[in-house]
């Protein structure tokens, strides 16, 4: 029987100096222990979501905490049946989540960290403003009851949404969450330094809450959406039922794939008539890569080095 495939999602903020000669011997390892997806490397840390076999993927866990830096560096695991990634990446960036604000750091200062089993009872407090910090197209397909949707298309739009709307004498007490922990790990460094005193945040984000709490006592509502081929998972972390038109990138639904402005690979309900003439082109052009390569009963054209496999053969 074919084993799953694990997804493993993990970050941590850790000072890294030495990032940039990182950046080899990490993707080494990917390819070593046969990982695909993207590692994001910076001063500030790591950041990513990889997938591989269960050899795999505690192959490069273990290469990882073999540096003094990384020995608990936070994961979340899910899995699939198919590989949900199609390339081996590490990138070098200023920030492995983009705040955009000169002076946040989480390995200074943070807020407090709430475990799944304690989530509960602090979003049910009155007095406790949650936000969810992720992006409006992550929000729309699920979030956790009663929180606050800032409809922000990226994160560097938070600082702003916060000043804007949110007071720290008037807000005494906020929690904030994410998919995997880092980004409202990183929103409650930058609110504490805005002067708000109770900042909580979800440990593990999302993901972790969903693996720990039950089903019959979860605030969660809907889907998650995930950085991978899966696009959401449920509240079992198994895959969920939405697609993404890889012409916008916005996740689809069932309902969506119906509509007549749906062309699978090309345009979807959301971006048919906004795509510039370059964009579809370049859709169409990728889709009948992918339907000649699934006609040939060829791996996915994205992310395979055919030159390679057929040197190797």
């Amino acid at each position: 029987m074919t084993q799953p495939i694990v997804v493993a999602a993990l970050y941590k903020f850790v000072t890294l100096e030495d990032y940039v000669d990182l950046r080899e011997p990490l993707l080494q390892a990917m390819v070593d222990n046969g990982i695909k997806g993207t590692l994001l490397i910076a001063e500030e840390g790591i950041n990513g979501t990889v997938s591989g076999s269960r050899e795999g993927i505690d192959g490069l866990l273990a290469w990882l905490k073999n540096d003094p830096r990384m020995i608990d560096i936070d994961h979340k695991e899910s899995y699939c049946d198919e590989q949900p990634f199609y390339r081996t990446k590490v990138k070098l960036k200023k920030e492995i989540v983009t705040l955009g604000v000169e002076g946040v750091d989480p390995n200074k200062k943070v807020g407090t960290y709430v475990e799944p089993q304690d989530w509960n009872a602090l979003i049910s407090d009155p007095e406790v403003l949650l936000i969810d910090t992720r992006n409006d197209y992550e929000v729309a397909i699920g979030t956790f009851e009663g929180a606050i949707d800032p409809k922000t298309t990226s994160f560097r739009e938070f600082p702003d949404y916060i000043k804007e709307h949110f007071d720290p004498a008037v807000h005494k007490k906020v929690a904030m969450f994410c998919t995997g922990g880092i980004r409202c790990e990183k929103a409650s460094s930058y609110m504490l330094g805005e002067g708000f005193e109770e900042v909580y945040h979800l440990k593990g984000g999302i993901l972790k809450y969903l693996e720990e709490v039950p089903q019959e006592e979860t605030k969660w509502q809907g889907d998650c959406f995930v950085f991978d081929n899966r696009v959401t998972v449920r509240h079992d972390l198994s895959e969920g039922d939405y697609d993404q038109c890889h012409a916008c990138r916005t996740p689809v639904s069932v309902e969506d794939r119906a509509s007549e402005h749906y062309v699978a690979g090309i345009s979807c309900p959301h971006c048919w008539d906004k795509l510039s003439e370059k964009t579809r082109r370049s859709a169409i052009d990728r889709q009948k890569q992918i339907e000649l390569a699934k006609a040939r009963n060829m791996p996915h054209p994205i992310g395979y080095n055919y030159k390679q496999a057929s040197t190797e053969a």
